[in-house]
């Protein structure tokens, strides 16, 4: 008997699902939530993580192979590392990533990686910290500049680093993000800027399109298109000739990625 696989109504296996632990955040970025932050869920409508896990035992059964825990900052809901314990238990899960901002990474790496986990995506959109402060409302580059050198070492790599590109606010350090891939397993992911409510006139004023982000950068360099890491995702890669890593494009508009989707 043939085991049974989720498929969407396109015909595509659906392999990785994405779990959002928490809707709470440490940081404040302008482009994803105002300042004083949103009105948050209820402790008792959240799932709890027998809920999660029973979720992903289900998941597994009918396919899914990968996941992925995100939030809000996942980070900030307490004991994460015995979720991952409990995900990376059951039968059929191969990968277990996280999405991070990287602010608490740093203390609790350790317990991360003996629970299970095997990636990690940090955000950060800028490497300057007086730019962090502006656009995360909040300080902090110096511990997610740590979180990146403590994931290297720990084995979490290759390493996504995703970086929300916007015009007047830290287009100007592209080449500098490019750089990073040169010497290190460091996949730098250059995602355009998207409307949501909170930040309509920001992303209309900030918006720069991945033709115009892979330009400017291949203009201090030749880019060679390469294979993406392991793992999923909608970018599309790119390297300078013999790099350790590679930068990427994340194009939600002017590129959409829909046809090679394989989540939910």
């Amino acid at each position: 008997m043939n085991p049974i696989s989720l498929v969407d109504g396109f015909s595509r296996p659906i392999t990785y699902l994405r779990i959002s632990v928490t809707d709470k955040c440490n940081l404040r970025c302008i482009y994803c939530m105002p300042e004083g932050g949103l009105p948050w869920l209820r402790r008792e409508e959240i799932l709890s993580y027998e809920e999660i896990v029973a979720i992903v035992r289900a998941s597994a059964s009918v396919g899914v192979r990968t996941i992925r825990l995100t939030g809000g900052e996942p980070l900030v809901r307490r004991n994460l590392s015995r979720l991952i314990a409990s995900i990376a238990e059951v039968e059929g899960i191969e990968d277990i990533a996280l999405s991070s901002n990287g602010l608490q990474l740093g203390e609790q790496l350790e317990e991360l990686v003996a629970a299970g986990l095997r990636r990690i995506n940090l955000s950060l959109d800028t490497l300057r910290p007086d730019r962090f402060e502006a656009i995360a409302r909040r300080p902090g580059l110096d511990a997610v500049l740590r979180a990146i050198d403590a994931a290297i070492d720990a084995g979490l790599t290759p390493l996504k680093l995703n970086c929300v590109v916007m015009r007047g606010k830290n287009d100007d350090e592209l080449i500098d993000f490019a750089q990073l891939t040169r010497d290190r397993p460091i996949y730098v992911r250059f995602i355009e800027v998207m409307p949501v409510i909170d930040n309509v006139e920001l992303q209309r004023d900030a918006y720069i399109s991945s033709d115009e982000i892979l330009q400017r950068i291949s203009a201090e360099d030749e880019l060679h298109p390469v294979v993406g890491p392991s793992g999923n995702g909608p970018a599309r890669y790119f390297a300078y000739s013999g790099a350790a890593g590679a930068v990427g494009v994340i194009s939600p508009l002017s590129h959409d990625y829909c046809q090679r989707c394989n989540r939910v």
